[in-house]
């Protein structure tokens, strides 16, 4: 395990000690396996150009094991299934093992996944070691689950010695990769120009086209197919996001103090910032609005492999009729607008590109909204028990309420709830129209709202460290 400090961190120790473990996140994102076949180290060199890939480096896994182990002791934590009292030394520790465990089983089981589904061990190395491509096999496994645990031993550093926490760290910094290799990316595509925003817009203009010559010729298809687009739904995500963070409802909360002359009412805020992980965990990992159209899809392409057309028709697979097409989410520019539809499908009808928009929408939205309604079910007073203690310990009581704090819970209580589903469901249609319209990079939209609402946390942690905490309202 990784000491904890046994005083107050300096923040610059923590940017040295943040910038080493990136480094360090980036140096094994960028070291292939050993012992991969040519076809996989070829593949891996063009996923690497076109969307900064680490698949099949020793990065492979990342932090989902460690995600997956805290979903899971949240989740049985949460209803006290377990009976832990966390402020309790000995129930800690027994938290903290079991997740080290957690995430041990999960690096291994991804781990033997990895090496038995589909990477291949290359036969030449194998015939110069002398050696069988099952040993070969068990070398990638070995350098796979060490590279899963060497990640979780960096997230712990950055946890304790660092700013923010590793798992962040590392969803932003993967984020970051793929918007700046979007943006500055030189290499060239299949359409031959140059992958990257920047590189590209100076090789059209080199070429004396621009953007009203550009649309006079191909409409907006020229938009969306030279990332102009893009690059405008990334920033604007990004502005939408921030504001939505900075949104803040305030409690009306007066003064039980003796000493108090008058009677004060004051504004405590609850900021969508303290729900994030209310928010953006469902939205990821327990978004309903993706179950159930990949059911549809999965049964769909079932009877469609046997000749049965009733839930619609493929072309190869891609859905081009029926209601595997109206379920089938949109992820690009290519699956919705008019133009780029009609280029490969020209079949398809405008009102059925309408519908699946309309029915896309609806099931992120109202999926996420059912997600965040479980989730603060599930964990309930994960994010809401540091507000009740603020308003507690600052002397106050909630506006029309008792001071006890089973009436502030209720007071609090009545915004949590609403706050989190109402923020999901923002964020699931912000979800849909950015997948829509592209991003930078190809980047995941999902993970890029986790990354953004990261980086404000991390911001109001930075100016909490410099600044020091508020002082107790009077």
């Amino acid at each position: 395990m990784v000491e904890r400090p046994t005083g107050h961190v300096p923040l610059k120790t923590k940017f040295l000690f943040t910038l080493a473990i990136l480094i360090l996140y980036f140096a094994l994102g960028n070291i292939p396996l050993f012992g991969l076949s040519p076809e996989l180290l070829d593949l891996f060199c063009r996923l690497q150009a076109l969307s900064a890939s680490q698949r099949f480096s020793l990065a492979a896994l990342g932090v989902m094991p460690i995600i997956h182990a805290s979903i899971i002791l949240q989740i049985i934590a949460g209803p006290k299934l377990l009976k832990l009292d966390l402020t309790n030394p000995k129930d800690q520790a027994f938290y903290v093992n079991m997740q080290k465990l957690l995430v041990l089983c999960f690096v291994t089981f991804a781990s033997l996944t990895y090496t038995r589904g589909f990477y291949l061990p290359n036969q030449d190395i194998a015939d110069l070691i002398g050696v069988s491509l099952r040993f070969i096999s068990f070398l990638i496994f070995l350098q796979v689950f060490a590279g899963g645990l060497l990640i979780y031993y960096l997230e712990e550093v950055v946890s304790r010695w660092g700013i923010g926490s590793g798992v962040g760290l590392f969803i932003v910094a993967g984020v970051s990769e793929k918007l700046i290799i979007g943006l500055i990316n030189g290499v060239h595509d299949q359409s031959g120009w140059a992958i990257g925003v920047i590189p590209r817009w100076i090789e059209l203009r080199g070429q004396g086209q621009g953007i009203a010559q550009g649309i006079a010729e191909n409409g907006m298809a020229f938009l969306f197919q030279h990332h102009l687009i893009a690059l405008i739904t990334t920033i604007t995500v990004f502005f939408s996001l921030i504001y939505l963070m900075s949104a803040r409802i305030e409690l009306k909360i007066r003064s039980r103090s003796k000493r108090a002359r008058h009677r004060c009412k004051i504004g405590v805020p609850i900021t969508f910032v303290h729900f994030t992980y209310a928010i953006a965990v469902p939205l990821v990992f327990l978004n309903l609005g993706r179950i159930l159209p990949g059911v549809i899809q999965s049964l769909g392409r079932l009877l469609y492999s046997h000749g049965i057309t009733v839930l619609g028709t493929y072309d190869v697979n891609t859905p081009v009729s029926g209601l595997v097409f109206y379920f089938d989410p949109i992820y690009s520019p290519w699956d919705w607008f008019p133009a780029l539809v009609h280029a490969a499908y020209p079949s398809v009808a405008y009102w059925q590109i309408a519908v699946r928009i309309v029915i896309g929408l609806l099931i992120v939205v109202i999926g996420s909204t059912i997600s965040a309604f479980i989730w603060v079910k599930l964990t309930p007073g994960t994010e809401m028990r540091d507000i009740r203690q603020l308003i507690r310990d600052s002397g106050l009581s909630t506006h029309g309420y008792r001071s006890s704090i089973k009436a502030i819970k209720r007071a609090v209580d009545r915004y949590t709830l609403k706050i989190a589903m109402a923020g999901c469901g923002i964020l699931g249609g912000l979800l849909v129209l950015a997948n829509m319209f592209g991003t930078v990079g190809l980047v995941g939209v999902g993970y890029f709202i986790v990354a953004v609402s990261i980086v404000y946390g991390t911001y109001e942690e930075l100016v909490g460290d410099t600044f020091g905490k508020i002082p107790k309202p009077l």
